[in-house]
């Protein structure tokens, strides 16, 4: 199921009364600036609602210093975010999967539109429930023996005489989504085998108000959105084979929590890199990585990953 949610434009308005009084002097200076020169124009970015967040949080901050470039942000997920960004009609792509080389990849090439892939921070898949449903740890088989493609599991206690009798209900990204494609892959052992009586939306706000309105619910999505709505939903940690652990910002960041911690990206176009409004909220988003991240409550990266996104801009800007 594909969102056709429009795109959000980030307004600039009242963020732009805010610098005014700073004077032109601070604008011109300011990190989003290219070489003291005033910035316009208009950026067009779409694809991942895991990354939505932050690209959101980073058109914020740097139009609060470049009030006459209009950045437009939609969320039509990884895969019709690439849909887009290989026809053309966007200048960033946001990913929360790399780009798929026997089908994107050849689009782009044949469209001749050539990119960088850019990480841009980290995030964790959470797995979720209703406030009701007292499961605090799945294993990895158990969460296949659920979601996997045929599942003929109708009540939890199917899986764990531990777990509830409750009526399975449940929630996940809809095709079209890099979570998706992650999820089905580490947990169902292969890209796109899930079952199909759950209820998908490549929006996670609406997939935490099915989860949290629903007894019987549980779901998965990008572990920011558990964040901000953590009053209203269960948290289930995964055991891998070394016990269960929980999503946090130093088990994604280090690794433990396996196999759905993830790298998050953003593909800026060769030919959009070269225009100065764009490499300048490039720049800035990279620079300002770390606070940006905290302001859309997804993990940052580590420097080593910080000094590769860099690289990978800059290569971006020489890219043909």
């Amino acid at each position: 199921m594909r969102s056709h949610r429009l795109p959000v434009l980030v307004a600039a308005g009242a963020l732009a009364l805010g610098v005014a009084a700073c004077g032109d002097e601070e604008k011109d200076s300011g990190s989003g600036s290219s070489g003291g020169t005033k910035l316009s124009g208009k950026i067009a970015i779409d694809g991942s609602s895991t990354v939505f967040p932050f690209a959101q949080a980073a058109a914020e901050q740097f139009q609060a210093e470049n009030p006459d470039v209009q950045i437009t942000v939609g969320q039509s997920g990884t895969g019709g975010g690439f849909e887009k960004f290989c026809a053309g009609e966007t200048d960033v792509s946001d990913a929360s999967r790399p780009i798929k080389d026997d089908e994107e990849v050849p689009i782009c090439k044949k469209e001749g539109v050539a990119y960088s892939e850019v990480q841009i921070g980290n995030d964790g898949i959470a797995v979720t429930t209703n406030k009701q449903l007292p499961i605090k740890c799945m294993t990895t088989d158990q969460l296949k023996q659920l979601w996997e493609k045929g599942s003929k599991v109708k009540a939890y206690n199917e899986i764990d005489p531990q777990f509830p009798k409750e009526q399975v209900s449940l929630f996940g990204p809809g095709t079209d989504s890099g979570t998706f494609d992650f999820f089905t892959e580490e947990i169902n052992g292969e890209e796109g085998n899930t079952r199909k009586d759950y209820q998908p939306s490549e929006d996670d706000n609406v997939l935490v108000q099915g989860v949290s309105g629903d007894k019987g619910g549980l779901g998965y999505f990008g572990f920011s959105y558990f964040e901000q709505n953590q009053d209203k939903l269960g948290l289930v940690s995964v055991d891998s084979g070394g016990g269960c652990i929980a999503p946090s910002k130093e088990t994604i960041q280090n690794g433990t929590y396996k196999p759905l911690s993830r790298p998050l990206f953003m593909y800026p176009s060769a030919k959009s890199i070269k225009r100065p409004e764009v490499k300048a909220f490039m720049d800035f988003l990279l620079e300002k990585q770390a606070e940006i991240a905290e302001a859309a409550q997804i993990v940052p990266m580590t420097p080593e990953q910080l000094t590769k996104a860099r690289a990978a801009l800059k290569q971006a800007e020489t890219a043909q």
